[in-house]
């Protein structure tokens, strides 16, 4: 039983498309970052009177990537099972999820890492089965 795993991944979501012997599954997980900044929004309130400006930025990137590593290790545990990887997508996600991956013992199973822009999950589902079916 063949299990092929591609997944569009950013910061804020990835959507995993699963073939298993070319039947596909979908899976989307959500981060808990926010758009609009660079910090979790679980990110701890630290009043503004007790830490300076270098401190409240440290702590803000402590958490980025504090949550940073939960959702890639959620991605990890996701598709542990699974013989093949390809990952892509915008921005740098693709790169520390496949690092992330490596660390878990995980990297040989990475078959390819290719940057793309923003796409509906349909084209996601396409690419996977394009770079995997129709190969």
């Amino acid at each position: 039983m063949k299990n092929e795993t591609g997944m569009w991944v950013d910061h804020q979501k990835a959507v995993i498309v699963t073939l298993v012997d070319k039947k596909e599954t979908v899976q989307i997980i959500l981060s808990n970052m926010d758009n609009s900044s660079r910090y979790s929004i679980d990110a701890p309130k630290v009043s503004m009177n007790t830490l300076s400006k270098s401190d409240t930025t440290v702590a803000q990137d402590q958490a980025l990537e504090l949550s940073l590593n939960k959702f890639y290790s959620e991605i990890a545990y996701k598709i542990r099972e699974t013989d093949s990887i390809l990952l892509f997508g915008p921005g740098n996600a693709k790169v520390e999820l496949a690092a992330l991956l490596k660390s878990e013992k995980l990297g040989s199973k990475i078959t390819a890492v290719d940057t793309v822009d923003k796409m509906t999950d349909r084209q996601i589902s396409e690419k996977v089965q394009d770079f995997f079916i129709h190969a």
